[in-house]
């Protein structure tokens, strides 16, 4: 466990930003803001627990903050060539199949869609909505990153299913919250 004994360095004064490689790269680097939105993202969730969300709903939340700050860990230590395994927590598959563990127990209380829905409802299914719009940029940044370097493949995996996860959180949120969603009116 890393100790902070200061926040500022000065070492990002030139512009640059060390990974956890200690290999210094530029702070508007694609890896560094892959890095960037997902602590975006996670910010956002944590915004959403603070709204005094559904008890059925915090502790999965807090796991999937700890799940994005190893995902942020992974991608701020890019394996190097011959590197026989990670150098710390990594996101593997069974991430990706606990949020779909989670979208199917949730979906049971849920009415099937039968139009699109709107970002809104109670506040903190409104803020679960915003949290899958930064996701889904979250995964199209990684996906350019994928295109340039090595990405992990449960890295993508992991971030597809989260948007859909925060989706049905936001429903079940809802729900819960005595809200109904809000559906688009494409006669409006």
């Amino acid at each position: 466990m890393p100790r902070i004994t200061r926040v500022y360095t000065r070492t990002g004064d030139d512009g640059t930003t060390a990974l956890a490689t200690g290999e210094r790269v530029p702070k508007d680097s694609l890896r560094v803001q892959v890095c960037g939105t997902i602590d975006e993202l996670s910010s956002h969730v944590g915004v959403a627990l603070a709204q005094r969300i559904s008890g059925r709903l915090a502790p999965e939340l807090r796991r999937i903050q700890n799940d994005l700050f190893h995902l942020g860990a992974e991608l701020a230590t890019p394996q190097a060539p011959g590197d026989a395994a990670p150098r710390g927590p990594v996101i593997e598959d069974r991430h990706a199949a606990a949020l779909e563990q989670l979208m199917d127990a949730l979906g049971e209380g849920l009415s099937p869609l039968e139009n699109f829905v709107l970002p809104g409802g109670s506040p903190p299914a409104a803020q679960l909505h915003v949290a899958r719009t930064v996701c889904r940029r979250a995964e199209r940044e990684l996906v350019r990153l994928a295109r340039e370097e090595a990405v992990a493949g449960p890295n993508l995996r992991y971030l597809n299913r989260l948007s859909d996860a925060l989706f049905v959180m936001a429903r079940f949120e809802n729900v819960e919250a005595g809200c109904t969603d809000v559906l688009w009116d494409s006669r409006a």
